[in-house]
Order: C-alpha cells, then sequence, then structure tokens
C-alpha cells in the first residue's frame, strides 16, 4: 500500500487537497464570489453536498467581507466555532470574535427563564452594534432568536451565517432566517456545523 502513497510536502498539502476537490467538481462552475466560500467547505467537511445546499443569498458575501474590512466583530453560537475562525487575520482589520456561551448571567437567566444559554446570547450580542456577523453553526434556538431581533428591529446584522446541524427545529430555523431580510449564508437541510460555520468565516478572511 505503501507505493500509493502520494507524497506531497507539508506546506503543499492544502493546496494539493483544493486540486483535488476541484478535480472532482470538474468543469462545475460556481459565482465567482461563492466559490472560495464552497470549496472551504467541501474541504473542512470532505463533502461534496454542499455544492448543492449551501444557499448564499445575493450580496451576502460582499456583505460579509464590507463588514470585515470595516472591523465589525463576529458574533459565534458556539466556542468550537469560535475557536475554529482565524482570529488573527481577523484582528488585524480591527474586528474580534465575541461568544457569550460562558457568561454566567445568562447561564443564571437561561436556568431561570427555561430557554437556551444560545438564544439569550443572540440578545447579549445584539447589544453591541459593533457585532456585525453573527454565525451560527449549532445551536437552532439561536437562530430562531435572531429572527425574532431582527423582526423586532432590535438587531440588524450585515450577514447571518446561519449552519446549525441536527434534528430539531434546524431545518425551519434556516427557513425563518431566508425571510429575515438579511444577507444570509445558510445550508439547507439538516447538515451544518461549528467547524462548516467557521470554514464559512475563513474562506471570507482568506479572500480579503
Amino acid at each position: 500500500m505503501l507505493d500509493k502513497i502520494e507524497i506531497v510536502n507539508p506546506a503543499d498539502i492544502e493546496k494539493r487537497s483544493f486540486e483535488i476537490l476541484s478535480g472532482i467538481l470538474g468543469d462545475r462552475a460556481f459565482p465567482k464570489l461563492h466559490e472560495p466560500v464552497i470549496k472551504r467547505v467541501i474541504h473542512t467537511t470532505a463533502d461534496f453536498e454542499y455544492a448543492d445546499i449551501l444557499n448564499i443569498s445575493p450580496g451576502a458575501v460582499e456583505a460579509g467581507l464590507e463588514a470585515i474590512k470595516s472591523g465589525f466583530n463576529i458574533v459565534t453560537d458556539t466556542k468550537m466555532a469560535a475557536a475554529g475562525i482565524n482570529k488573527k487575520k481577523l484582528s488585524s482589520y480591527g474586528g474580534q470574535v465575541a461568544c457569550f456561551m460562558d457568561d454566567e448571567n445568562i447561564a443564571l437567566d437561561a436556568k431561570q427563564k427555561n430557554v437556551t444559554r444560545a438564544s439569550l446570547c443572540m440578545e447579549k450580542a445584539s447589544d453591541d452594534p459593533k457585532n456585525g456577523i453573527f454565525v451560527i453553526g449549532n445551536a437552532p434556538t439561536a437562530l430562531i432568536r435572531l429572527y425574532e431581533l431582527i423582526a423586532q428591529g432590535l438587531a440588524s446584522p450585515f450577514l447571518v451565517i446561519g449552519v446549525p446541524v441536527g434534528f430539531v427545529n434546524v431545518v425551519e430555523s434556516k427557513e425563518l432566517i431566508k425571510k429575515a431580510g438579511i444577507p444570509f449564508i445558510i445550508s439547507e437541510g439538516r447538515k451544518g456545523g461549528s467547524n462548516v460555520a467557521a470554514a464559512i468565516v475563513n474562506a471570507m478572511l482568506y479572500m480579503l
């Protein structure tokens, strides 16, 4: 089996991976600004279905790039998504990653109100106008609450990345965001995850 192993310089592994996945995609064509996002998600997951299920609204990537360049923060619903984002690259434009899941007051309020911490994190994040991009990779309750805040005029992000994964209210939460009137990037259906959310953000960061 060793004679079938491809020898690749460690510094070239990512480049070679993109060459392979591009070859598998063949002559499949995507909008210019969508292609880096779709390919990075496929690179992260090795799941080519994302070529079909990533739904990128008109102007969504442009809105995200402009928000990053303008120094706005990125809010995540999980520490995992936050950990996966290239914070050094983001900070070079003046932005930071914000995640409030460890906030003790949020944990207490969530228990008292019998709601998820993720949903209350959206409320806290919406209080700061510098939080310009909301990235949801795990909790549909966060996406639902964010939709409510947008509908009430209490939140107005430049971009919503909504890729929660799972079974309970996952599809429904994504459908709500499509109606919110805000640029969005979602994964249709039940697939997604914090790694997908981070990959979408990093794709935009690397485009700058």
